[in-house]
């Protein structure tokens, strides 16, 4: 993550508070230009003045609210966020009543400048100031700088029948199902398969097991009937970290190809349920044996589901274990 939230403050980037800084001080320029020159922006746009000025000024002082609230924000970008949410509301609303009107006719091209320095500039550097706070608020920090390695997360994590990793994977193959979080549509869509999952491990001779991010018991409410599977809880997702599992970005969280996967899956019966899990975690399945990784299929977006056939097709030579620390 490009910031720290551990503290009481959230550090980020330079330009996060220098852009809200600089974004207050110009929407509070702007309300001085208004109430001191409220026919400037119409003379140059060619528009017809308004009759009554005290409406571009009562605008001015909108402006001027904004302007102070994304200075408040400059001092904490991702803690003041609501300020950050409806600075970027109002630039969505103008974009759109001008764009609206200029396809109308009813506004000139000059008109698109105001709407560029005053809306169009700041659309996407907010934009990322938001998606850094659904980071800071969603995603969960590890625990540790390093993650651990496989040998000791399989010693460090328990199933939920008792034995370890490192003991139940020295018995037989396991194979691992890390979900996202209960709530997502694509996990819905796994635990309605999960028979078939289950029987296509057992083909091969190996057991499933399901990671999952609640606190231990907490997943049955989900799983119901389906509850008699091997599961391990990782609320804080530091076995996700130790098998290379990191947080999505946003291509991979709402990409194309998840829109559509997510549509299909919410046709089929799947639905979306609340957040339940650290919505930012990318999912994944493994094989492991005697504490080691024999096959590996991380999710490249989050819609990608486990596909044990191909995972079981992907099976490296005897003796050949990949052992890393992910």
């Amino acid at each position: 993550m490009p910031f720290d939230c551990q503290g009481p403050g959230c550090r980020v980037p330079a330009w996060m508070p220098r852009l809200l800084f600089v974004a207050g001080a110009y929407h509070v320029l702007f309300a001085v230009a208004a109430y001191a020159w409220p026919h400037l922006c119409f003379d140059f746009a060619g528009i017809p003045r308004p009759n009554h000025p005290i409406l571009w000024r009562a605008a001015g002082l909108i402006s001027a609210l904004f302007g102070v609230g994304f200075l408040i924000a400059a001092r904490d970008p991702i803690r003041h966020w609501p300020l950050v949410l409806l600075g970027f509301a109002k630039a969505n609303v103008v974009i759109v009543l001008l764009l609206t009107s200029f396809f109308a006719d009813e506004l000139p091209a000059k008109a698109l400048w105001l709407a560029f320095f005053d809306d169009f500039i700041w659309w996407f550097p907010l934009a990322s100031i938001l998606w850094a706070t659904v980071q800071a608020h969603v995603g969960r920090p590890p625990i540790r700088e390093e993650p651990l390695s496989i040998p000791e997360a399989c010693k460090a994590y328990s199933l939920s029948s008792g034995e370890t990793l490192e003991e139940a994977s020295s018995q037989q193959t396991l194979a691992l199902v890390f979900l996202r979080h209960f709530g997502c549509t694509f996990t819905r869509q796994i635990l309605r398969h999960l028979q078939d999952l289950q029987r296509e491990a057992d083909r091969h001779g190996a057991r499933l097991v399901l990671v999952h991010m609640l606190q231990k018991g907490r997943e049955t409410h989900y799983l119901g009937q389906r509850s008699g599977v091997a599961r391990i809880a990782d609320p804080m997702c530091e076995l996700y970290r130790s098998f290379g599992l990191g947080k999505g970005g946003f291509l991979e969280l709402f990409g194309p190809r998840v829109w559509l996967r997510g549509a299909v899956a919410v046709f089929k019966g799947c639905g979306v349920g609340h957040l339940a899990g650290d919505g930012l975690q990318m999912p994944g399945a493994f094989l492991l044996r005697d504490s080691a990784v024999i096959s590996r299929q991380p999710a490249r977006t989050a819609s990608d589901l486990p596909d044990l056939p191909r995972l079981f097709e992907g099976l490296q030579p005897a003796g050949g274990a990949e052992k890393v620390t992910a």
